[in-house]
């Protein structure tokens, strides 16, 4: 027996769960009572499956060089328990790779690099993302107020409760950076009567959302635009803001550039609210043992995580002040969960949407990518912070009063409160 096979035996003992595995040559080792049976097509799964490189090992999926047979939950426990550490600490570096990523960040951000890579991403297929997404198609973390909410009462949860943070009034000027399918933005509009204008890079995104506002005859109050963040007219400053799901895209390098940008379209006393994936590690734009790079190169291209101590950093950089923070992580491991099991539900469907051999990697991708996700979120090696900010202010003695051109009050009790003005 070669040491790798040996090693294998060994890790497959190990496994919390009970799983068998077919070699290229047709033998078998692992568990008679498997519950996953991977069936290995290239001798190169072996060596990665002794190295613990979970997101390698993604990438053979994706390109046909194993299949399995079992729940995604239970090929996610196989994974986790073959990871020689976390991924977290295997991302640490050093002084020189933190420059060259710097370096790197800089110039994968360019407007018409993050046009593509977006375009790459959310433009695959509407038909398919709808197969899992909830109606509204709300692709970000959803809120589970109760615990024995449906994924879509979750997901209208949670983009009341933006709603709320931000304080919402009608008649509102209100921008959604980076708005995808309209969720929020609809929503904002049709609850809380602000003016709506929303943002996308996505053609197909844009295409929809347009469809949408003209059905519901919204057409005076809300609009969505095909534009860069970067290109946003300042003239005109908005009294609230939402960033959701968005500043993953942005880089690093450019966060405080970005967070400046946004304080300077939001007026004086004025909310933005923050919504998105921070890293668990406090040294790590990704995650380690070949995950990061998984995503990177079939789902996320661009994408890059921040611990929430720079984030709350270059907030500040950026002339703004931190009013309210929340951790939403095991809401989002929750979310991503009931996205992977719509997913595998509709599998059929999938299949016949992404008919072309570029499909079905992507759709291999999908599965790995969000139970891959699933099981992050659940062992903190990422998270999901909202973060409620307001342009700094100096030398005031009435904050705590309620003042009128002031947005926060400085007491946390008017979220939980049912919004007063808002619209039917």
């Amino acid at each position: 027996m070669s040491s790798i096979q040996s090693i294998i035996e060994a890790k497959l003992a190990a496994l919390p769960v009970p799983v068998s595995l077919e070699l290229p040559d047709g033998q078998l080792a692992g568990a008679a009572d498997a519950v996953i049976r991977l069936r290995v097509k290239d001798h190169s799964v072996l060596s990665h499956f002794a190295a613990g490189e979970v997101g390698v090992l993604g990438e053979d999926y994706v390109e046909g060089k194993f299949s399995f047979e079992g729940a995604m939950r239970d090929l996610m426990r196989l994974a986790a328990g073959i990871l020689p550490q976390s991924p977290v600490d295997a991302a640490r570096s050093g002084w020189l790779t933190e420059i060259v990523r710097r370096l790197m960040s800089v110039w994968r951000h360019s407007i018409e690099r993050d046009a593509r890579q977006i375009e790459f991403h959310y433009d695959l297929s509407d038909d398919f993302y709808a197969l899992w997404l909830d109606p509204r198609r709300v692709y970000s973390c959803a809120y589970f107020r109760e615990p024995g909410m449906t994924l879509a009462q979750a997901q209208e949860a949670k983009l009341d409760h933006i709603c709320r943070k931000l304080a919402l009034k009608p008649g509102e000027r209100f921008l959604d950076v980076g708005a995808g399918w309209g969720g929020l933005l609809l929503w904002a509009a049709e609850h809380y009567g602000v003016q709506a204008t929303g943002i996308t890079l996505s053609h197909n995104q844009h295409a929809y959302v347009n469809r949408l506002i003209e059905e519901k005859g919204l057409g005076g109050r809300v609009r969505m635009d095909l534009l860069d963040y970067r290109k946003l007219d300042e003239s005109t400053p908005y009294d609230k803001i939402a960033s959701v799901g968005m500043f993953e895209h942005v880089g690093r390098a450019q966060l405080t550039g970005y967070f400046s940008k946004l304080r300077r379209l939001v007026r004086p006393g004025g909310l933005i609210l923050n919504h998105g994936i921070t890293a668990g590690g406090l040294d790590n734009a990704e995650l380690g043992a070949g995950m990061g790079d998984f995503i990177e190169k079939f789902i996320f291209p661009g994408g890059e995580l921040s611990h929430i101590n720079y984030v709350m950093r270059t907030l500040a950089e950026a002339g703004l002040e931190d009013v309210d923070v929340e951790n939403l992580r095991p809401h989002y491991a929750r979310t991503l969960w009931a996205w992977s099991d719509a997913l595998e539900a509709r599998l059929d469907e999938a299949r016949a949407i992404l008919d072309t051999e570029q499909g079905a990697r992507s759709l291999r991708a999908y599965r790995m990518y969000l139970a891959g996700c699933a099981m992050g979120f659940e062992h903190g090696w990422i998270a999901l912070h909202q973060i409620l900010v307001q342009p700094r202010t100096h030398g005031r003695e009435d904050e705590l009063d309620y003042p009128a051109d002031l947005s926060y009050p400085w007491r946390r009790d008017y979220i939980y409160r049912p919004p007063s003005g808002a619209a039917a």
